[in-house]
Parts: C-alpha cells; sequence; structure tokens
C-alpha cells in the first residue's frame, strides 16, 4: 500500500503536485472573469471549464477565468471545498484498457452561491468584464411545459420572482437582473450560453427569457431581444459521477487529496453557434467547431447518444444490470441498442455535413463500452420525466408520422412505467428513483394493471400519445408482457 503523506490539493501546493501529475501553467492570481457559469456540475468541470484550461495552457485566453455559480442549496458542498482547494480539482480521463490519465483543472478562479448571497451573484454577472454567462442548469431547470413548450408561470419561485425582482431563485430571475443592471450602466450585454440537452437550447433559453422578462419588464426584454446572443450548443461527454473510489485512486496512486475530483472518458466535442453579443474566447484552437448551424448535430447527439444511453439504463436498471458498460458486456443489450438506433433513430436524422452516421454509432457502442467508466444506470435514469421527452418520445412522435418503426422506443417507455411503479428490478431488489416528478409518475403508475394506459395520460410528457392507436395497441402489449413477467431480457429478444 501506498503510505506517503497526501498532498492537499490547492494553489500553495501546486509546484509539489505538478511533480506528478500536469498542473497549471498559467496565472491564477489574476481576478478578471470573462465567463460566468451557472450550475457547476461534473459535466461543466470536464467539458467547459476543461476547454478553456486548455486554452489558457497555451497562454491565449488570460481573461477568460471562471466564476462558477449555485444557485441550489446542495451547489453549497461544492462551494466549500471549492474554497479549501483554491477552486482547483483533478480531471480523472479513463481510458478503455484502464489506463488513467490525471490532470489539475485552473481555470475556474471563484464560486458564488445564489442562494446566500444574491447581490455578490448579480453583481458578477453585471461587471463589466463578463462576456458571457453559461449554464448547464439540466432539462428540468429551463422551466418549460414539455407539451406547449411555453414558459411555465406557474412555478412558485418564477411567482416570487416576478412580484420581487431584487429577490432573484432562479436562473431567471438572476439574468433578468443583471441585464438590467448592465443596460442602466450602459454595459453591453452579455451572451448566454445554454451547454444542456436540449434541441436548440440556445433558442430555448432566448424564448424562456424573453417570456419571464416581458412579465417582469417589457422594457428591458425589448433590450434583452436586440442586444443578447443565444447560441445553440452541442456539448458531448461521458461523466460519471465521482466515487469515494475515485478520491482514493487519487490519494493512493497520486498522493493528492482532492475532496470532489471529477471523472470521464477521453472523448469530448463541443459545436457552437458563432453568434456571440460581447466576444468570445478562441476555443477553436482547442478543438470546439464554431458552425453557422448546430441543429443537425444537436439532434444527432440526443437522440443517439442521450436516447441509447436512456435505452440501456431504464432496460439495464429492471434487469439488474449496475452500469452502462455491464449492459454493453450483454449480447441482447448491444443488438437491441444498435437496431433502435438504426431503425428507429437514424431514419429521423436525414444527412448531416461531415458525419458518417454509421461510424458515429459504431464510436458510441465503444464509448458506452469503456470498462473503465462505470457509469451507473442509476445516473442514467435520474430525471427521466426531463429527459425522455427531448430524447426517445419526441422520435416515437416523429416516427409515428412518418410511418417508422417505434417497437424499440416503446418497450423502454413501458419499462419506465414498471420501474416507476415497482421501484424494484426483476430480482425485487429496490431502485432509488430520483425525478423531480417522482410523486406524479408513481401515481400515474401504479393504476397500470387495472388501466393500462394510465402512465402515459401524462400529458406535460408525452403530449397526445394517448390518442395514437398504434402506439397504444404496442404500449399495451408491452405493459402486460412486462406486468405478466419482468424478465426484460426475453421481452428485448422477442422484439429482435
Amino acid at each position: 500500500m501506498n503510505m506517503k503523506k497526501t498532498i492537499q490539493i490547492n494553489q500553495a501546493n501546486l509546484r509539489e503536485i505538478g511533480n506528478t501529475i500536469p498542473v497549471p501553467n498559467y496565472n491564477r492570481t489574476s481576478k478578471k472573469i470573462g465567463i460566468v457559469h451557472i450550475g457547476v456540475g461534473g459535466f461543466h468541470r470536464a467539458h467547459q471549464a476543461y476547454y478553456l484550461h486548455q486554452l489558457k495552457q497555451q497562454d491565449k485566453a488570460s481573461g477568460w477565468n471562471i466564476c462558477g455559480i449555485g444557485l441550489r442549496e446542495p451547489d453549497s458542498n461544492l462551494h466549500d471545498i471549492f474554497k479549501k482547494q483554491d477552486h482547483l480539482y483533478t480531471l480523472l480521463v479513463k481510458h478503455p484498457d484502464g489506463k488513467i490519465e490525471p490532470e489539475v483543472i485552473g481555470s475556474i478562479i471563484d464560486f458564488e452561491m445564489g442562494t446566500t448571497n444574491q447581490e455578490a451573484v448579480i453583481a458578477r454577472m453585471a461587471n463589466i468584464d463578463t462576456k458571457i454567462v453559461s449554464l448547464t442548469i439540466t432539462e428540468g431547470g429551463y422551466n418549460f411545459n414539455a407539451t406547449t413548450g411555453d414558459f411555465n408561470f406557474e412555478n412558485s419561485n418564477i411567482q416570487h420572482e416576478l412580484k420581487n425582482p431584487n429577490e432573484p431563485i432562479t436562473v431567471y430571475g438572476f439574468l433578468t437582473a443583471a441585464l438590467k443592471r448592465r443596460r442602466e450602466n450602459g454595459l453591453p450585454a452579455f451572451t448566454v450560453l445554454s451547454c444542456d440537452n436540449i434541441e436548440h437550447n440556445g433558442n430555448m433559453m432566448r424564448k424562456m427569457l424573453l417570456a419571464f422578462a416581458e412579465a417582469q419588464d417589457a422594457a428591458l426584454a425589448k433590450w434583452i431581444a436586440q442586444k443578447v446572443s443565444f447560441p445553440n450548443s452541442m456539448v458531448d461527454r461521458i461523466t460519471p459521477m465521482t466515487t469515494k473510489a475515485d478520491i482514493e485512486t487519487l490519494a493512493q496512486t497520486y498522493n493528492v487529496k482532492d475532496e470532489w475530483p471529477v471523472t470521464c472518458e477521453p472523448f469530448i466535442q463541443w459545436v457552437i453557434e458563432d453568434n456571440f453579443s460581447n466576444g468570445r474566447p478562441e476555443l477553436e484552437k482547442v478543438g470546439v467547431q464554431f458552425v453557422p448551424d448546430v441543429g443537425p448535430y444537436e439532434k444527432m447527439k440526443l437522440r443517439l447518444l442521450n436516447a441509447g444511453h436512456s435505452v440501456l439504463g431504464l432496460l439495464g436498471i429492471i434487469h439488474g444490470h449496475p452500469t452502462i458498460n455491464a449492459c454493453m458486456e450483454d449480447e441482447t443489450f448491444v443488438t437491441y441498442l444498435r437496431a433502435f438506433m438504426d431503425k428507429e433513430a437514424t431514419p429521423i436524422l436525414g444527412n448531416i455535413k461531415g458525419i458518417d452516421l454509421d461510424n458515429y454509432k459504431d464510436t458510441l457502442l465503444q464509448r458506452f463500452a469503456n470498462p473503465n467508466i462505470k457509469d451507473s444506470v442509476h445516473r442514467i435514469c435520474m430525471e427521466s420525466s426531463a429527459k425522455l421527452p427531448k430524447f426517445l418520445i419526441a422520435t416515437i412522435h416523429e416516427n409515428l408520422a412518418t410511418g417508422g418503426s417505434i417497437k424499440f422506443a416503446t418497450l423502454v417507455i413501458a419499462a419506465w412505467c414498471y420501474y416507476s411503479d415497482k421501484g424494484m428490478d426483476s430480482h425485487g431488489n429496490a431502485i432509488e428513483i430520483v425525478d423531480a416528478m417522482s410523486t406524479e409518475l408513481y401515481q400515474a403508475a401504479k393504476q397500470t394493471e387495472t388501466n393500462p394506459l394510465a402512465f402515459i395520460r401524462q400529458e406535460s410528457i408525452f403530449g397526445n400519445l394517448i390518442e395514437n392507436e398504434r402506439f397504444t395497441k404496442l404500449y399495451t402489449e408491452a405493459i402486460q408482457k412486462i406486468y405478466t413477467d419482468a424478465n426484460i431480457k426475453k421481452h428485448m429478444l422477442d422484439i429482435l
């Protein structure tokens, strides 16, 4: 066992840590912040912050430091750890062959909590140095109705913000407060850069923010519409949740004490529409693609990678597979996933410039199978009510409209119902369900045995699928099979 004393990750210890693993080679004493990022989870730290770090390693982005923002109480844990670690953290890139590449990332230099210091967050966004406010707030953070696509004004936090503009709670309250201050101070608008898994994410954020701003301050809404850019972007890097084993590996193998490192796969991609209000970093120097229209790339990634993850996750969790790579070690799951991709997802994508879809799907299968990542099916199934309408249910709708296949995706929806109802796998092991709509999902699903269509009557998730006879027939058959026999592989093989 390695008995060496571990080195606490912080600015003072960087030189010593650098004897073992790569560390920032740039000056982190500058307080100039060009990007404010809301939602500093593992993905942001493995993706956007990593790209900025690479750029700063080339000494091309001295003014593009990041200030992280937490708008949820759980974010305070990372805030406290970051303060102790001078906002430094370790990124562990895990390769399929078992190789691990650790690197200390230094592009984040500050972190503010909107739950405890609203003014500090507004002031940071309103500062003249801030050029971009970027977001990874998850699909649910956009606060829209999945069926209508309209802003949800019934949200109690939104109602509070409309009555109390100086007491923001949500991303919309903070953005409007900061943009109002910039407008009053004669400063140019910042760009709002969405990095979430929503098709046309920039367009969606623009629509939602303008709806909120219009209700709060019509003159400000008009200024935002004229001055703020909302580029669409597509982001991609599989980033599992950090485990205790990751922390221990870092300490025992590299003698570095980091209370919240991040792990990820080697693959990384970022495609952005080149539409910025107030300048941007030269991220093309580190491989970011700037394009006129990100839509086709975005749809490809959401309908193949993200939907593919949900196919494996929901079927896998019922079968009892613990991780995505475990699913990929099961020939039935691999065959089923590829059939879904080929027969249901690919036909609605069309031609995508510069992309060989067969090669892209081959690469996805390799990425999912990475045995060193061990991305839990539990993580993939979290917040399915926010994910599936964009990734999977939209594909069902489009295939119904064109007469395409829907049988592979329909079984996944039936599996989601069983998962929401029973909360256990086919072996009787309990499953923890983490979803903002878990109560509504359970209440609808528990009626299934007497009313097979009860689950899909949730219009905010499924739209008008209940009215489609072709879908309801297939779905009812799938429900009857799963509720009679939870052996999910048997039903997958029947479809294949």
